[in-house]
């Protein structure tokens, strides 16, 4: 299982590195860039904090807002592709490795509150 929390969290870096990338390259739009570099940096770092939850209950609150950040980042990334921000090989990429992480972290949610 810490193998399966490892590769969860190199994902979510390597996605986030990537966005932040991609980011740098988009004028204009700066108010929907930073809600983009926000949202998909908030996945990760949540995923981290519920490594060190106070509580089972914790943890599942933290893994739970990674999740919702995940299906943030996705409307921003859709808002950034219809403003031709963002080419569709680009944004389709991006859902993709999104959508990997969001099924890795119902995945995760689901187990934990079966522990309960």
């Amino acid at each position: 299982m810490e193998n399966n929390k490892n590769i969860l969290r190199e994902e979510t870096i390597n996605f986030v590195i990537e966005i932040s990338d991609i980011c740098d390259n988009i004028k204009g739009c700066s108010v929907y860039v930073n809600q983009l570099l926000r949202c998909s940096s908030s996945i990760g770092a949540n995923l981290h904090e519920a490594k060190y939850a106070q509580s089972k209950a914790d943890f599942i609150n933290k893994l739970e807002i990674a999740l919702k950040e995940s299906f943030e980042t996705e409307y921003w990334l859709e808002i950034l592709y219809r403003k031709n921000r963002i080419d569709e090989i680009t944004y389709k990429s991006l859902l993709r490795k999104c959508g990997t992480i969001r099924r890795k972290l119902i995945a995760s949610v689901t187990t934990a509150k079966s522990k309960q």
